[in-house]
């Protein structure tokens, strides 16, 4: 079997590149091409990577090339998908081969029937080697050069035998990878409780965390049947909002704290973010809703002058006045 150079290498200026989504797991990378023009139509094209050859689709054709060359440079395309927290290579993944035929097609729609038999038979073997781990899906990249079976296990699995046995039966070369829940929710995702396909299928490749405090500021509800995705974890999406959520948060004053409105001083008793209202309760016992903008937190100055005011000055009371007669009076009975 032929290997392929899997040399990375940064983007040469003066080359042709095309973006190219291909593989299982949707990846995203450069390819480089000789081609003086790019058909403005949905595109399948053939590459060559590290794996063989593969399918894959034409990524931008209709805004993003001129003479068949890119008009961003790897650097601000790298940038963009980075913000848009998609993965991306920006090394070149390998090479344009041609642009998919008819043959092509046919033959990965083909591949993608007997793959059903080759994840039947694999898990078939498993249950024979009794080893611990779950098929999730399989690969037969174009030609048949190779099957790649994707996996889940808890731990590490010994399946050289497996291998052995796979590669015995369809006398081609077989590659196992372990994947985790969420490699699993990209590959067999289906539409979420939105309406939506799954966002790590579709188009988000940069899974970060996601944690409670998200959804808790967002005030959604916390019941895990309906924050968590269809990868048994906290949903995307809930990420998406947190940074606005966030400034918005900071320019509302915090819980318990006293604040001057229009109608008053009163304590912060709640918040909302998304509408900017601060609901404040009085003295009375009345409350209110204002917005963040007509209200200033009462500073510690402003509190002791307030406490000054309110409450009779505290020490030695005066004395009344007491004459000059009085006072003589008064000294010589000390004296005597």
């Amino acid at each position: 079997m032929a290997k392929y150079d899997t040399a990375k290498t940064r983007p040469v200026k003066n080359k042709k590149y095309f973006l190219v989504r291909y593989g299982r797991m949707n990846s995203l990378s450069l390819f480089e091409h000789n081609e003086s023009s790019v058909p403005k139509v949905r595109t399948r094209v053939v590459v060559k990577t590290e794996k063989g050859l593969e399918l894959g689709y034409l990524v931008g054709q209709l805004t993003s090339y001129k003479a068949g060359q890119l008009k961003l440079n790897p650097d601000q395309i790298n940038g963009y998908y980075r913000n848009s927290e998609i993965e991306f290579i920006c090394e070149p993944a390998g090479s344009f081969v041609r642009f998919a035929t008819p043959a092509d097609i046919s033959e990965e729609r083909h591949l993608r029937k007997i793959v059903k038999e080759e994840i039947e038979t694999c898990r078939r073997l498993i249950a024979e080697l009794e080893l611990d781990m779950k098929i999730i899906d399989a690969e037969h990249i174009l030609g048949g050069e190779r099957i790649i079976f994707y996996f889940r296990a808890e731990g590490r699995i010994d399946f050289r035998e497996l291998v052995k046995k796979l590669a015995h039966e369809y006398q081609t070369r077989i590659e196992m990878r372990q994947i985790g829940s969420r490699d699993e929710a990209k590959i067999l995702g289906d539409v979420e409780s939105c309406g939506q396909q799954c966002c790590c299928q579709r188009f988000l490749k940069a899974l970060k965390p996601v944690n409670m405090r998200m959804a808790k500021m967002q005030k959604a509800t916390l019941d895990p049947s309906k924050i968590s995705g269809y990868c048994g974890r906290l949903k995307c999406c809930l990420r998406y909002e947190d940074k606005m959520y966030t400034e918005l948060k900071k320019r509302l004053p915090k819980k318990n704290i006293e604040v001057n409105t229009p109608n008053g001083i009163g304590k912060v008793i709640d918040t909302q973010i998304l509408t900017q209202l601060v609901v404040v309760e009085y003295a009375s016992g009345s409350r209110e809703a204002i917005a963040v903008e007509e209200i200033e937190v009462v500073s510690p100055l402003q509190k002791r002058q307030q406490a000054n005011q309110q409450q009779p000055r505290q020490g030695i009371e005066p004395q009344p006045d007491i004459d000059e007669e009085q006072l003589q009076l008064k000294k010589e009975d000390q004296i005597q």
